[in-house]
């Protein structure tokens, strides 16, 4: 595939070699395992001389086509795709961080990704510094002799921070440090960490990338010397992505474009009604001129993402009130789909986290999180006001 073309045409256009059959659409390819017509051969791919299929859990065609998909979206060297988004991001920190080793992450992270770097990093020698989104001095003071990473989500999950990229990219290399970001929010299509300096970018393609809230998926991209280590690891361990959901995600993404325009769209108008709302306190939105890090958004994203957040004047109750009061939109544990998805973070998403966890990174009682769909925006707008009417009675 030509490198001239476009990404977005890269995401369409790259496709795994026809068959015989002259297909049009890449098949399916549903093999756990590969053969070879000579021992010669087994060899060589075993020793990684041949970029030969052994074993779907090593490497599939499917597979092969999402991650170069993405590479080309991303301007990535390499990447390696994985069975959901949490797995892509626990291979990027075991796969490079050993017993003794020191990571620094935002402490606006998604509640998964927080109980992985509190709970089960420490039990194996690795410890980690939470610091505020964007809090530079924090962040010089939670460097160590012993950092070897660092880890951030822009936007962040749930309060919609956004750290500045291109300080991020200076400050992992002054410390010479892995610079590790989550840009499942964003997309590639809103943002390109890479170009910032990022080492490594992670998804998880359950979101916005599937797009339809389908199949399960992840991916890691990056640097080629990470990646290979990412894909040793991932190899032996096992959290590999399956061929039909790769095949589903390759599909996906020839209509990311268009799909995030419509989400992007849609957010920002229901976000800008919903200001003049009297039930409603504050809204969040990064290409809401109120955002507190509006320039930085503007700077660094094409759009203002599918995610805005609202904080409910009634609090814990009128939250609940709302969810139980909506017509049209979804209250399910996922975002990213075709169809608006509303949520409560703090009794799902980070209902782990202690009371105090919460409140130090946002995330409020009465906070609703808005996944904005692909439905025409006035549908959107009427279901959400109906809702704020009921859960304020």
């Amino acid at each position: 595939m030509s490198s001239k073309l476009d990404p977005i045409t890269q995401a369409i256009r790259i496709q795994t070699e026809r068959t015989q059959q002259q297909e049009h659409s890449t098949p399916l390819y549903l093999t756990s395992s590969f053969v070879f017509d000579e021992a010669e051969a087994m060899r060589a791919a075993f020793a990684d001389e041949t970029d030969d299929n052994i074993y779907s859990r090593f490497s599939n065609p499917n597979v092969d086509e999402f991650v170069a998909k993405m590479c080309a979206l991303e301007g990535a060297e390499a990447g390696f795709a994985t069975s959901t988004g949490m797995s892509a991001v626990f291979g990027s920190f075991f796969a490079l961080l050993k017993q003794g080793d020191h990571l620094i992450s935002c402490s606006s992270v998604f509640g998964s990704t927080f109980t992985l770097v509190t709970k089960y990093l420490p039990r194996y020698g690795i410890t980690c510094t939470l610091v505020p989104a964007n809090d530079e001095a924090a962040w010089e003071a939670a460097v160590q002799p012993n950092t070897k990473m660092i880890y951030l989500e822009t936007p962040t999950n749930p309060q919609l921070e956004i750290l500045d990229l291109e300080w991020a990219g200076k400050f992992s290399k002054k410390h010479n440090l892995i610079l590790n970001v989550d840009n499942c929010f964003a997309t590639p299509l809103l943002q390109k960490p890479i170009e910032y300096g990022a080492d490594l970018v992670v998804h998880s393609a359950t979101k916005w990338i599937d797009g339809q809230g389908r199949v399960l998926g992840g991916i890691v991209v990056g640097r080629a010397d990470l990646i290979k280590e990412i894909y040793l690891f991932c190899r032996n361990t096992g959290p590999a992505l399956a061929p039909f959901n790769a095949w589903i995600l390759s599909k996906s993404l020839e209509t990311l474009d268009v799909r995030m325009t419509r989400h992007c769209e849609n957010a920002l108008t229901v976000a800008q009604t919903l200001q003049s709302n009297p039930h409603v306190s504050k809204v969040k939105y990064p290409f809401l001129e109120g955002h507190p890090q509006f320039d930085i958004a503007k700077k660094q994203m094409k759009m203002g993402g599918g995610v805005f957040c609202m904080e409910l004047k009634g609090g814990l109750e009128a939250g609940r009130k709302f969810l139980d009061a909506l017509q049209m939109l979804s209250v399910t544990a996922n975002l990213g789909d075709t169809r608006s998805i509303a949520s409560h973070p703090a009794s799902t998403t980070h209902s782990r986290l202690t009371d105090e966890q919460r409140l130090s990174v946002g995330i409020t009682p009465g906070l609703i999180r808005i996944s904005t769909g692909l439905e025409k925006v006035e549908d959107i707008i009427a279901d959400i006001n109906q809702a704020l009417e009921k859960s304020a009675g």
